[in-house]
C-alpha cells in the first residue's frame, strides 16, 4: 500500500482526474436546474466512482491524492473559462467538496479489510459511508474558504446534510461501480507486456487525454 506508483500507472490518476473535472462541468450545466438543491449530493457520488476506480488502479494513496490535484486544477481551469476568483464560491466550495471526499476515501480504504473491499457490500459499504462522512465535514467549507455551505431555503440547515441520503445511496452503486472499471482496466494492462514503448504509449496517451479534457472544458462553458 505504501509502495511507490509505477511509471506506467501514475497516468491513471491523472486520467481519470481530467474526466472527474470534466463530468462536473458537464454536470453542473445538466443540473442548472436544481443547481441549489441536490446536485452537490450527486456529484458525491460520481466522485466516488473515479475514485474507486483510481484505488484499485494504484493501490496507493498518493494516486487519491493525484487525483483529487488533477480534478481540483481542472476546477480552477473553469474559473478561468467563466471569469470568475479562485475564492468565489463556485470554484473554492467545490474544490474543498474534493478534499473532504478524498480525506472520507482515505480514511475508509484504510480501516477496511482487504478482503471486505474485495466483496461488492464492502465496495458498496466503504461508498457509502465515505459519502456521508464527505458530506458532515463539508459544511467546515466556511472555516477554510470563508464561504459557507448552500442552505436549504428558509432555513439554516446546510444542503449537504440535508441530501446526505441522496449522496450515500448513490455512492453505494458508483463505488462498486468504480471498482469493477478499475478491476477490467487493470486486467486489460497486465495483458500488455511493459515494455519502452509502452511506457512512452503512456506519456502520449495522458498527454492526449488532458489536451482532450481541456477542450472539452472549452466547449461546455463556452461552446
Amino acid at each position: 500500500m505504501s509502495k511507490k506508483i509505477d511509471s506506467t500507472i501514475w497516468a491513471f490518476p491523472v486520467i481519470l482526474g481530467a474526466i472527474w473535472g470534466v463530468s462536473e462541468a458537464a454536470l453542473g450545466i445538466g443540473l442548472q436546474s436544481c443547481a441549489s438543491l441536490a446536485s452537490g449530493s450527486i456529484m458525491t457520488g460520481v466522485a466516488f466512482f473515479f475514485m474507486a476506480g483510481c484505488w484499485v488502479l494504484t493501490e496507493n494513496f498518493l494516486g487519491i491524492a493525484m487525483l483529487v490535484v488533477v480534478a481540483s486544477l481542472f476546477k480552477m481551469f473553469d474559473a478561468l473559462l467563466l471569469s470568475l476568483p479562485l475564492h468565489h464560491g463556485a470554484i473554492a466550495n467545490p474544490i474543498f467538496a474534493f478534499l473532504t471526499e478524498g480525506l472520507a476515501f482515505f480514511i475508509l480504504i484504510a480501516i477496511a479489510q482487504s478482503e471486505l473491499r474485495q466483496k461488492k457490500y464492502g465496495q458498496a459499504l466503504t461508498g457509502g459511508l465515505a459519502a456521508l462522512l464527505a458530506v458532515n465535514l463539508f459544511p467546515l467549507v466556511k472555516y477554510i474558504t470563508g464561504i459557507p455551505a448552500c442552505v436549504l431555503a428558509g432555513t439554516s440547515y446546510p444542503l449537504s446534510l440535508y441530501y446526505a441520503p441522496l449522496a450515500v445511496g448513490i455512492s453505494l452503486f458508483t463505488a462498486p461501480l468504480g471498482f469493477w472499471v478499475g478491476e477490467k482496466i487493470k486486467g486489460l494492462e497486465s495483458r500488455l507486456e511493459v515494455s519502452a514503448y509502452i511506457k512512452r504509449l503512456n506519456y502520449l496517451t495522458t498527454s492526449a487525454a488532458l489536451i482532450l479534457c481541456m477542450a472539452l472544458m472549452v466547449l461546455i462553458r463556452l461552446g
